[in-house]
């Protein structure tokens, strides 16, 4: 793989898209990212077309019969397979960059720790939907659950966010230990903006040192 695969994790509210579009028109506006090639702004669920109708399914809260653990999880797979295949190996393979919201560890985050789906299981899909793809970097924008609530008090939640507060906690902990096991540059998104994003480019400028 000759380009950078960068992964911005957390749980709802803590910021991802706002750091995404801060962190995009950073490199843009750097040399970082080679010439000829271009920064790819992604998410999972909804990267590609397909997934853009699998992102529905799972985030309608009007559905009458929502998706049961096994098949929103057998969904996000789906999604991811495609993703990976659509979006992801060909923009690496032509050198360039990617910035995803969300992969594979929202899954075992969401469906792992907040779901209690098997591990194991959850895990042998992400090797059948990333067939070797796994990211360079992954951020974990980190922020209390209190503050999560609070700072979406305005909007209308989606099916997963109307889970409550003891779901949002497990997967806030399945954040954390995910973080730790896998190496994950875990940054507080209590900070203003301006830090976050100035940990983000130190760790991106690291990353680059390195390989």
């Amino acid at each position: 793989m000759k380009g950078k695969f960068i992964v911005i994790e957390g749980i709802d509210g803590s910021g991802k898209t706002t750091q995404i579009n801060q962190l995009s028109k950073w490199l843009n506006s750097t040399n970082l990212i080679p010439e000829n090639n271009q920064l790819v702004i992604t998410r999972e669920p909804g990267g590609t077309q397909l997934g853009k109708y699998i992102r529905s399914l799972l985030l309608d809260s009007s559905l009458e019969n929502s998706p049961n653990s096994i098949t929103e999880l057998l969904l996000y797979a789906a999604d991811r397979a495609q993703h990976v295949n659509e979006i992801i190996r060909p923009s690496l393979n032509k050198g360039d960059w990617i910035i995803s919201d969300r992969f594979c560890g929202s899954t075992l985050a969401y469906q792992g720790y907040g779901r209690k789906l098997d591990i194991q299981l959850i895990k042998d899909l992400e090797t059948i939907a990333t067939q070797g793809i796994a990211p360079d970097l992954t951020f974990l924008l980190d922020i209390t659950v209190d503050e999560s609530i609070k700072r979406r008090i305005s909007r209308r939640d989606d099916r997963i966010e109307k889970e409550g507060r003891e779901f949002l906690s497990n997967v806030s902990l399945g954040f954390k230990a995910l973080s730790e096991d896998k190496k994950w540059k875990k940054i507080s998104a209590m900070q203003s903006k301006e830090a976050i994003i100035a940990d983000m480019k130190s760790e991106i400028k690291k990353l680059l040192k390195s390989t």
